[in-house]
């Protein structure tokens, strides 16, 4: 056996209950959530109506990430994914830091999504405080993630079935008032009629909308995840990730086109977003409730995140632990097949970061500092990570292969270097990212180097 396929094999164990109809959903899921619903308002008062060009760059990074991603997926399929590929291609020390970000990471987003779930509630029972709403569905997630791994892409799926379905019922009932069917013409005044036009920010202004649409698709790499527990990686990934790259792409610039022409961009665009801009469209079209069927959908997009990142961080704490990066206890599964004690934990220290922005939102500031760093960070290595990959093994060799390599992933590290610089050199808001993300990788660093020594031996399967 090779050293590759021993850092593969460590993490055996897991049971592959996993369909590729699920996988695609879940893919969906994780990409569409409260980023477009909620964060495209940000977003546009960014670029205006050009907020179009914005995500069409963020949608182009990602799918050039996730295909370099599954080229390694099919090849390993393993939990760590990722981190392990970072192990394995590049050093233990950048498999360590990677695991250990992004579990980070989708810590304080899932934290976040649970207060946001609870002050979704509100809506209809302002009555009952937000913090009872968020332990309570933080407590169901985690109780349905250390269930069979069927179960939970059973659940996933319906729950990326309700945003889809949305979003399609919202691009034909938009399509259908832009166009003047059985109703008046909304018409596409509102794209380049406007004071400033198409772009009334300029290259700045479309620039600093990549870094929301970048935030909107973080996700995407569930599905490479998933690879060690789908019976046939082979077919089900590449086949889950062609689908959902075509359906992003169509999902997010349609709506995207038909929310800025419907709703002029100076109404719609702000620094800090009270109601979904989809909310709006829906009313204006006459469907009954709209703002209570919205709140439904935000709050199923919330649960969804929240289902689907909880995944990611069991499986990183556990790939952690079999990899000799923590604690033995964290490697282990239940009879059901799943890293319970590795969900457990992950699940406590999400309880943790949801308090900790309910009650500081100052501290809560630095904790989302470090994982909008650390999101960034991690693409990067993904593509790092493939470029090893490439010299090892020979385009034949590889069942999945991404197109013209390595052109578009040296134009996506340029681009997310650039995103992570432009971060760092705003003032406003963004910088926190370096403030406290640079910090946290050399603290990182620093315990990975002492712990070194001291450091139990991989786990053999």
């Amino acid at each position: 056996m090779t050293d590759e396929d021993a850092i593969i094999e460590r993490e055996a164990g897991l049971h592959k209950g996993l369909t590729r109809g699920q996988i695609t959903m879940m893919g969906l899921g994780g990409a569409i959530g409260t980023g477009l619903f909620m964060g495209s308002g940000i977003a546009i008062g960014y670029a205006g109506p050009a907020v179009v060009i914005s995500y069409a760059i963020a949608a182009f990074i990602a799918v050039v990430m996730v295909l370099s991603l599954s080229e390694m997926a099919v090849m390993h399929p393993a939990a760590g994914s990722f981190g392990v590929y970072a192990e394995t291609y590049l050093n233990p020390w950048a498999g360590y830091l990677v695991r250990w970000t992004y579990w980070f990471c989708q810590v304080v987003a899932v934290g976040g999504d649970a207060v946001a779930s609870g002050t979704y509630m509100g809506f209809w029972f302002p009555g009952i405080p937000v913090w009872v709403w968020s332990l309570g569905f933080a407590a169901a997630i985690i109780f349905l993630n250390t269930r069979s791994v069927k179960n939970f892409g059973t659940f996933e799926y319906w729950f990326a079935l309700i945003k889809v379905t949305a979003i399609v019922l919202f691009i034909i009932l938009g399509g259908a008032a832009i166009l003047g069917v059985a109703q008046p013409a909304v018409g596409v005044h509102n794209l380049t009629g406007l004071p400033g036009g198409f772009a009334p920010h300029g290259l700045k202004g479309i620039w600093m909308g990549v870094i929301i649409g970048i935030f909107s698709f973080i996700g995407v790499e569930l599905i490479a995840v998933t690879a060690a527990e789908t019976p046939d990686p082979k077919s089900a990934i590449p086949a889950a990730l062609r689908s959902m790259a075509l359906r992003l792409f169509l999902f997010y610039i349609l709506a995207l086109t038909i929310l800025v022409s419907f709703i002029p961009w100076t109404e719609v665009g702000a620094k800090v977003v009270a109601q979904s801009p989809f909310v709006r469209v829906f009313a204006h079209t006459g469907v009954p409730y709209a703002a209570g069927i919205m709140n439904f959908v935000v709050l199923t997009a919330a649960l969804s995140s929240m289902n689907a990142n909880t995944y990611l961080t069991g499986r990183m704490l556990f790939s952690l632990s079999r990899g000799g990066y923590a604690a033995r206890r964290f490697g282990r599964l239940n009879r059901l097949g799943a890293p319970a004690p590795a969900i457990v934990v992950s699940g406590l220290a999400i309880v943790a970061a949801a308090m900790v922005s309910k009650l500081t939102p100052a501290a809560y500031n630095y904790l989302f500092g470090v994982s909008l760093f650390g999101a960034i960070f991690v693409w990067m290595m993904i593509l790092i990570s493939h470029f090893a990959f490439r010299r090892r093994h020979k385009p034949e060799e590889l069942p999945v292969r991404t197109p013209f390599f390595p052109v578009p992933q040296i134009v996506g590290l340029v681009l997310l270097a650039a995103i992570l610089i432009t971060m760092g050199l705003d003032t406003e808001f963004w910088d926190i990212s370096w403030i406290v993300g640079v910090p946290w990788l050399i603290l990182l660093s620093a315990a990975y180097f002492v712990g070194k020594r001291r450091r139990p031996a991989p786990v053999t399967a």
